[in-house]
C-alpha cells in the first residue's frame, strides 16, 4: 500500500506529530479517505453502489472474495454487487492532489524556515526526513523551486558536527539527485563532492554507506563522473573500499556501481589502474577500437605496476601485446614497447610474454635499421624488455626468431648484439650487456655465446667498458667478464695484460669504502678466475691488489666494514684471489715480503674457522698447503760453531755438539707462522684437522694435502706424523681411506697413510684394524702401478706383506 500524507512522519525516530499539525493549512477531509486502509487515496475509483475506494485495496477485496468463493460485496455495506467494474473518480483525484500540493507547498515553506534557523537537531532531522518522503513518492517535481532553493542549505548539514545530521543530510540529498539530472549537477556545486569524499574515509559504516550511495548517484551523470574523478582520493577511497571486505553488502554493491559508472571516462579509467583497478583499463584494450587500444596501452605504459599486476595483465593481455608490436603502426609499437617494459621487470610475468611470442618482434624491432627503425629512445626500451626477459631464465635457446631457425644464442644474433653494443649509447650498451650476462648466467647457453664473441673478435671491446664513466655500463662489463673468465681466462688474460688501464679499474672498484656493493663482489669473483694467469697475478702484485685484498678481508673479520648480502660472494673473491698469489712465491722475494708484512698464513688459518662459506675454507687451505711448503726453505737453520783446537790429552777437552733449543720439530730450523710460514708455529694443524671431517669433499681434499705438508721428504717425517696424531689427525686419516670418498682424495689419503705407518708404534696400533687393512688390499688390488707400489710399502709396515715382493719398485713418491 503506498504511504498517505499522514504515514510521512511515521517515524520510530521521529515521533513529534505537531511538526505536520502546525503547519497544515487544511484539515483532511473524510472523504479523501479510503474506508479500507484509512490513508489518504492516491488513486480513488467508484464501485457499484456509489461507494469511493483507493483502486488497490478494493481490487484486493474482490480478489479476497472470488477466492474464498463469495459472491463480491460492498466492504461498507456487505451487500452483493453484480459487478466488480470500477469507475475512476477524476474529480476526487485532482482534489485529493490539490490538497496534498498546498500542503506539500506549507511543507516546504516551513523546511526553508526550519533550515535557515538556529532550530534545535530534531526538527532539522523531521524536516531532512520530510524532504526525503517528498522526493522518495516522486512528488519533488512538482516543487522544483523550492528543492532548488533547499539543495544549498541541506549540503551544508554536510559539514555538521553532528553525525546524525551528515547521516540524514547524506540521505536527502540521495533522494533528492534521483529525481534529475539538474539536480545532481545543482548537489554537485561548489565543493561537495569533496566533502562527500572525506566523508568516505570516516570509520561510521553508516555514514559511508550514504556517502557512497550519493557518490553512486551522482556518478550516473557522466559530466559528474569527470568532477569525482578530479578530486584527490576519491578513486583511491573508493578502490580500497572495493578491495576490503566491507560489513555492509549493500555499501559494496554502491562502491562498485559507483566504479563501473566512473569508469566511462578514460581518466578515471587510468586512475583506477594506478591503484590496482585494472580491469576497465584491461577490458577496453581488449574489447575497444584501435584507438582506444592506443590509449589504453599507453596508459599501461605509464603505471607502476606490483609484481602480482604485471602476471595477471602478462596473462589478460600480453597476446593482445605483442599484436600490437607486429603491427605496422609505430605508435602502437612504441606503446606496446612501454608496456612491455613495466610488465617484463617480473620474472613469472616475462615467462608469460616469452610463450605470448614476444621474442620474435621485440628482436626484430632491436637489429631495424632504415625505415621501420625505432628512435633511439626506443631502442633503449627493446634492450631492457629482451634483458628482463633473458634474465627470467627462459631457455632462450629453444626459442625460433624467424624462419631460418635462430635463435639468441645464434652466431649472427650475438655478433649483433656485440656490434650493437659497440655502436650505441650508454644506455642501450649497459642493457645489451645485461641480456649477455643473461645468457652466460646459463650453463646451456654460455658455450654458445662464448664462441661467438671469439668468432667476433669483441674481447678487447668488451674489457674497454671497465673503464666506463657510467657505473652500470661497468657493472655489467665486469659481471659479463665474471661469466665468461671461466671459459676464456687466457684470452681475457692476454687482452686485460696487454691493454693499460683496465686492471687498475677492477682494483679501484675493489678499494671502494661504502659497503660491499655486488660491483666489488664481481669485480672480485672476475680477478680470483684471472689469477691463475702467472702474468695477470704479478702485473696485480706490482699494481698493490695484495695489499687492497688484505685490507679488506681483515676488516671484514673485524667487522669494521659493512655488510648486506654480498658480503659472502666478496670474501669468497678476495680469499680465492689472495690464494692466488701463493702459487708464485718461488724465487719471488716480493711477493714473499708482502705475505710476510701482512701475516698472510696466520690470516689463512684464521679463516679456516668460518663457517658456512665453503670456497674459503678450500682457498685458505690450498694456500696453506703452498706457504707450508715454503717452510722447509725459509725456517731458519742454526749456527753450528767450529769446535776450538785444543789438546785430547785430557777427555774434558773433547768437543762436544751443542744442543740448540727451540726448534721446529718438523722443519729443524726457527720457524713462525710470519716468517717461514709453518704450519706448527701457527696453529693451524689443529684448524685443518678439523676440516677432514667436512661433508664437502672439496673442503676435506683441500685440507688433507695441506697436513700432507707435514710428510713431505724434506722435512721430518716421524715428527711429522707425532704432530698429526698429537692433533687427533690420524683416525680421520684412516677414515678418508676406506669410506667412500674421491679417487683423489683416496689415493692422497694412502699416500699419507704410508708415511704415517713408517712410525712402528703407530703402525703397531693400525695392524689389528680391519677396515685399514681392506682398504689397502683393496688399493693394491686395483690401484695403478703407483698406487700398488704406495699400498704394497703401507701393508709391508703392519706386516700384511713380506719385505719382499715380485712388485717392482721404484722411488718412493
Amino acid at each position: 500500500m503506498r504511504k498517505s500524507w499522514d504515514g510521512i512522519f511515521d517515524s520510530g525516530s521521529l515521533s513529534d506529530d505537531s511538526y505536520r499539525d502546525n503547519v497544515r493549512i487544511e484539515p483532511i477531509f473524510q472523504a479523501f479517505l479510503c474506508p479500507l486502509t484509512k490513508q489518504v487515496m492516491k488513486d480513488p475509483v467508484t464501485i457499484e453502489n456509489g461507494q469511493t475506494f483507493e483502486r488497490e485495496a478494493i481490487e484486493n477485496w474482490f480478489r479476497d472474495c472470488t477466492d474464498s468463493g463469495r459472491r463480491p460485496t460492498c466492504p461498507l455495506t456487505q451487500k452483493e454487487l453484480k459487478s466488480t467494474d470500477v469507475n475512476p473518480s477524476i474529480a476526487l483525484r485532482n482534489a485529493i492532489k490539490e490538497w496534498i500540493k498546498r500542503n506539500e507547498v506549507a511543507q516546504l515553506e516551513k523546511a526553508y524556515r526550519t533550515l535557515t534557523s538556529e532550530s534545535p537537531e530534531i526538527e532539522i532531522l523531521q524536516t531532512l526526513s520530510y524532504i526525503t518522503q517528498i522526493c522518495e513518492n516522486g512528488r519533488s517535481n512538482m516543487h522544483i523551486g523550492y528543492i532548488s532553493e533547499l539543495i544549498p542549505m541541506i549540503v551544508d548539514m554536510l559539514k555538521s558536527g553532528s553525525r546524525k545530521m551528515r547521516v540524514q543530510a547524506l540521505e536527502t540529498l540521495c533522494a533528492i539527485a534521483k529525481e534529475s539530472d539538474a539536480n545532481k549537477e545543482a548537489i554537485a556545486a561548489g565543493e561537495t563532492i569533496q566533502t562527500i569524499v572525506k566523508i568516505l574515509s570516516h570509520e561510521h559504516s553508516e555514514e559511508t554507506k550514504e556517502a557512497v550511495s550519493l557518490l553512486c548517484e551522482l556518478s550516473k551523470s557522466r559530466s559528474l563522473c569527470e568532477k569525482i574523478g578530479v578530486v584527490s582520493g576519491a578513486i583511491l577511497l573508493l578502490v580500497g573500499m572495493a578491495s576490503t571486505k566491507l560489513e555492509n553488502n549493500i555499501t559494496l554493491e554502491k562502491t562498485l556501481k559507483t566504479l563501473q559508472n566512473l569508469d566511462k571516462c578514460e581518466e578515471n579509467v587510468r586512475q583506477m589502474a594506478e591503484n590496482g583497478r585494472l580491469q576497465p583499463l584491461l577490458t577496453r584494450l581488449l574489447e575497444g577500437s584501435p584507438e582506444i587500444q592506443l590509449t589504453m596501452v599507453s596508459y599501461l605504459g605509464d603505471l607502476v605496476l606490483s609484481n602480482d599486476v604485471k602476471v595477471s595483465v602478462a596473462e589478460t593481455a600480453g597476446s593482445t601485446l605483442v599484436d600490437l608490436m607486429k603491427s605496422e603502426s609505430n605508435p602502437a609499437r612504441a606503446a606496446a614497447l612501454m608496456a612491455f617494459n613495466q610488465i617484463s621487470s617480473n620474472e613469472t610475468s616475462a615467462k608469460i610474454l616469452i610463450q605470448a611470442g614476444i621474442l620474435p618482434p621485440l628482436v626484430k624491432d632491436l637489429f631495424a635499421v632504415g625505415i621501420n627503425q625505432l628512435p633511439t629512445r626506443l631502442k633503449e626500451v627493446s634492450a631492457t624488455v629482451l634483458s628482463n626477459l633473458v634474465s627470467s631464465g627462459v631457455g632462450c635457446d629453444s626459442i625460433l626468431l624467424d624462419q631460418d631457425h635462430r635463435t639468441l644464442v645464434s652466431e649472427d644474433i650475438v655478433h649483433n648484439l656485440l656490434h650493437l653494443i659497440s655502436n650505441t649509447g650508454p644506455a642501450i650498451e649497459c642493457k645489451l650487456l645485461q641480456v649477455l650476462v643473461g645468457l652466460t648466467s646459463s650453463s646451456t647457453t654460455i658455450k654458445n655465446i662464448v664462441a661467438a664473441i671469439k668468432s667476433s673478435g669483441a674481447t678487447i671491446s668488451l674489457i674497454q667498458f671497465l673503464e666506463a664513466p657510467q657505473r652500470e655500463v661497468r657493472m655489467a662489463s665486469v659481471k659479463l667478464l665474471g661469466n665468461i673468465s671461466p671459459h676464456m681466462g687466457t684470452e681475457l688474460a692476454n687482452a686485460l695484460c696487454s691493454t693499460s688501464g683496465q686492471l687498475g679499474c677492477l682494483i679501484s672498484i675493489i678499494a671502494e669504502n661504502n659497503g660491499i656493493t655486488e660491483e666489488q663482489a664481481d669485480a672480485v669473483g672476475l680477478l680470483s678466475n684471472l689469477l691463475e694467469d702467472y702474468y695477470v697475478t704479478r702485473q696485480l702484485l706490482d699494481e698493490g691488489a695484495f695489499k687492497v685484498m688484505v685490507s679488506n678481508v681483515v676488516s671484514i673479520r673485524q667487522g669494521s666494514t659493512r655488510g648486506g648480502r654480498f658480503v659472502n660472494p666478496f670474501l669468497e673473491g678476495l680469499v680465492r684471489a689472495l690464494s692466488r698469489f701463493t702459487y708464485i712465491l718461488d724465487d719471488n722475494s716480493d711477493a714473499i715480503a708482502l705475505t710476510r708484512e701482512y701475516n698472510l698464513a696466520a690470516l689463512f688459518a684464521d679463516l679456516l674457522q668460518i663457517n658456512g662459506l665453503d670456497n674459503v675454507l678450500v682457498a685458505s687451505a690450498l694456500a696453506l698447503r703452498n706457504l707450508s711448503k715454503q717452510s722447509q726453505h725459509l725456517t731458519r737453520m742454526p749456527v753450528v760453531l767450529e769446535p776450538r783446537s785444543c789438546f785430547p790429552i785430557f777427555s774434558c777437552c773433547l768437543s762436544k755438539q751443542p744442543v740448540v733449543s727451540g726448534l721446529c720439530r718438523v722443519h729443524h730450523g726457527s720457524c713462525s707462522v710470519k716468517d717461514s710460514f709453518c704450519l706448527l708455529e701457527g696453529r693451524a694443524v689443529e684448524q685443518l684437522v678439523a676440516c677432514l671431517d667436512h661433508t664437502n669433499v672439496k673442503v676435506v681434499e683441500a685440507a688433507l694435502v695441506a697436513l700432507c705438508t707435514l710428510l713431505d721428504d724434506e722435512v721430518d717425517i716421524e715428527q711429522g706424523v707425532t704432530v698429526l696424531d698429537e692433533a687427533e689427525g690420524i683416525k680421520p686419516i684412516l677414515e678418508i681411506l676406506w669410506e667412500n670418498h674421491t679417487e683423489i682424495l683416496r689415493q692422497q689419503a694412502l699416500w699419507a697413510i704410508e708415511r704415517i705407518l713408517r712410525k712402528e708404534v703407530i703402525a703397531h696400533e693400525v695392524s689389528g684394524d680391519r677396515n685399514v687393512g681392506t682398504a689397502l688390499v683393496e688399493a693394491f688390488r686395483h690401484g695403478d702401478s703407483r698406487t700398488r707400489q704406495i699400498a704394497e710399502r703401507a701393508l709391508k709396515h703392519i706386516d700384511k706383506l713380506p719385505k719382499f715382493s715380485g712388485v717392482s719398485t721404484e722411488k718412493e713418491g
